[in-house]
């Protein structure tokens, strides 16, 4: 049962890859849509591959430090892909195959800031350097058990800093050193409802696989993130809508879907940690830091990230992982050491939390910046500010 289980949940995250790119063609120009779904389907093949032949030793093989694995196993020679895999009860090829769709996914979510802005050459090779230098390594101190943020108690269950933080500083990062600086002329962007609306369907149902999945097996746990995913999301959702009424007079499906990711994205790391009201809370306080970013603080800050990328992943990401420290709980998990904040657990959950996004945050953007401008200077006529693109 619990072999079907994964085997479904690693389906349903390999159905957000379409669904990302989907979401992001109903925002953007109908010139760029096209690339949109090349770029964000490459990934299987890109990523994927890397996964297969240095990811999954790097990621998940033994480090002394807690800062990237090995390259024992290389093209996974070596490895009992029938055994089971350290204490999930699972076998090695089904684990390995539900954490490669983390791995393409999280490039995938990136990848809407060059839309039209880098050539394939300059995305290929950007996705394998910073799946290497910045993927691996984010994963292994996160998610495996000798990685350092894991060690020092750094709670993430299913990708709140490896996924959507990661996600969205690389995106600003792109952002700022591949577009003009955005300059605000109280445009609004109504981009495509039904693209928008089917993209927020297949990322929601996928995001049950996402979330539930991170829990390894059929249990209490899994249901519980089931049901914390669903909430948050809800939650979320209606806030967004309020804001809209509030402060631009009319609501619209774009803000609905918005709402709902911010929601998916903010729960992402506390899904199996934290109760029904938590959720419900953790949603609510997603959609208006990300509201406020995206309809405010973007602008102010000249960011052209017109897909919103870091507004919606990066700044919900960051308020998720620290409402970790705020609303996880014992009694829903064993593995939380020390209750949230506001479960009697004082401010060491919190500080732990705090520390691993600030990391993660500092981790990523430099070298995320270095293999920005590493690549832009070996492919110096294929990218820059407004390069007009091909697929060559």
């Amino acid at each position: 049962m619990n072999i079907v289980f994964m085997l479904l949940s690693t389906i349903l995250v390999w159905l957000m890859v379409p669904g990302i790119a989907v979401f992001y063609s109903g925002f953007v120009p109908k010139r760029d849509i096209t690339r949109i779904l090349f770029n964000t389907f490459l990934m299987f093949g890109i990523a994927g591959l890397m996964w297969i032949v240095v990811g999954f030793p790097l990621t998940f093989g033994t480090s002394k430090l807690g800062i990237i694995g090995n390259l024992q196993h290389i093209f996974l020679t070596g490895i009992d892909l029938k055994a089971n895999y350290g204490n999930t009860g699972l076998p090695t090829d089904v684990y390995l195959l539900f954490q490669m769709m983390f791995a393409v996914l999280t490039p995938a979510l990136f990848l809407g800031a060059v839309a039209s802005r880098a050539r394939i050459k300059f995305i290929a090779i950007f996705v394998i350097c910073w799946s290497i230098l910045v993927y691996y390594p984010m994963a292994h101190f996160v998610w495996s058990s000798n990685g350092f943020l894991a060690q020092m108690g750094v709670l993430d269950f299913a990708g709140g800093t490896v996924i959507h933080i990661n996600a969205g500083i690389t995106a600003m990062i792109l952002a700022i050193t591949l577009r003009k600086p955005y300059k605000y002329n109280n445009e609004n962007v109504h981009g495509n409802p039904m693209w928008i609306l089917m993209g927020t369907v297949l990322l929601w149902i996928g995001w049950y696989g996402f979330n539930a999945g991170s829990a390894l097996q059929v249990n209490t746990q899994a249901i519980d993130a089931f049901f914390t995913t669903t909430i948050a999301a809800c939650s979320a959702m209606m806030t967004w809508t309020i804001l809209e009424k509030l402060f631009k007079t009319r609501v619209s499906v774009n803000g609905l879907c918005t709402g709902a990711i911010c929601g998916l994205v903010g729960i992402t790391p506390g899904t199996g940690y934290v109760s029904v009201i938590g959720a419900f809370i953790i949603g609510i306080v997603s959609s208006l830091g990300s509201f406020y970013f995206i309809n405010n603080l973007k602008y102010k800050l000249h960011l052209n990230d017109y897909l919103d990328i870091f507004g919606s992943h990066g700044v919900s990401g960051i308020i998720g992982s620290l409402c970790v420290g705020l609303f996880a709980n014992k009694t829903i998990d064993n593995n939380v050491v020390n209750n949230g904040l506001f479960y009697g657990g004082g401010f060491k959950l919190l500080g732990v939390q705090f520390v691993g996004v600030i990391f993660t945050i500092a981790f990523v953007s430099i070298i995320g910046v270095v293999i920005v401008f590493g690549v832009r200077k070996l492919f110096k006529n294929d990218v820059g500010i407004d390069a007009p693109l091909n697929l060559a």
